[in-house]
């Protein structure tokens, strides 16, 4: 597997909620205020979290973010069990703890745009997901689920960009796209397909959706 990422952000966890698991609809509700806050690692993230303040968020918005964090929650556990399944050599492991390093970034630079409007964004434990049997069995298999899930991250970030009202979120949108094609090459290359489209297509909100119901249990 030829993973060739940059990791510009140093590694963060998902925030640990102690709240009871959620369910999918509630995903998509506004939730109860609180004041829990995420960790900021960066003025990126506390760009996100100071635009939701100064900016009232649409419904709309809301149901984005709170999408995108399901997504993240996947990618992180995907990345973490495949470093626990050890079927790459070195390398290539060190490449997947720095996509997930990137994934757990994306996490909560997402998650300051619900910090930002006093919601809690869903993390570890939270969502429980299912992989088809034999998931991390062997390298190939989990090449395979890889370009899945990147392959929808970036459907899921470019509906993002063209679906989001809130102007002041759309240039982070775009640049976590950007990051989420980098992994997606990666797992391309690995399965013999390096290129993609000329032009990805972006997911609609309900698509995401139903695309995430495939891997809650």
């Amino acid at each position: 597997m030829g993973i060739e990422v940059i990791c510009t952000t140093p590694p963060v966890t998902a925030n640990k909620q102690l709240d009871p698991p959620l369910t999918r609809s509630q995903l998509f509700s506004r939730g109860a205020k609180t004041g829990a806050a995420l960790l900021v690692a960066g003025s990126a993230l506390g760009r996100f979290a100071d635009t939701a303040e100064a900016e009232p968020l649409s419904d709309g918005d809301l149901a984005y973010a709170r999408l995108l964090i399901g997504l993240e929650l996947l990618s992180i556990d995907f990345y973490a069990r495949s470093l626990a399944a050890k079927q790459f050599k070195a390398p290539a492991q060190k490449r997947l703890r720095t996509a997930l390093a990137h994934e757990q970034a994306h996490y909560q630079s997402v998650g300051q745009i619900l910090v930002g409007a006093g919601l809690t964004p869903a993390g570890d434990g939270d969502i429980d997901f299912t992989y088809p049997a034999g998931a991390f069995k062997k390298p190939g298999a989990i090449a395979k689920l890889g370009f899945q899930l990147e392959t929808m991250s970036v459907g899921a970030y470019l509906g993002a960009v063209s679906g989001l009202q809130s102007s002041q979120l759309v240039q982070q949108m775009a640049r976590i796209a950007a990051s989420e094609a980098q992994h997606l090459s990666a797992f391309g290359s690995s399965l013999g397909r390096p290129f993609g489209f000329a032009f990805p297509a972006p997911l609609p909100i309900d698509q995401i959706s139903i695309a995430l119901d495939a891997f809650e249990s």
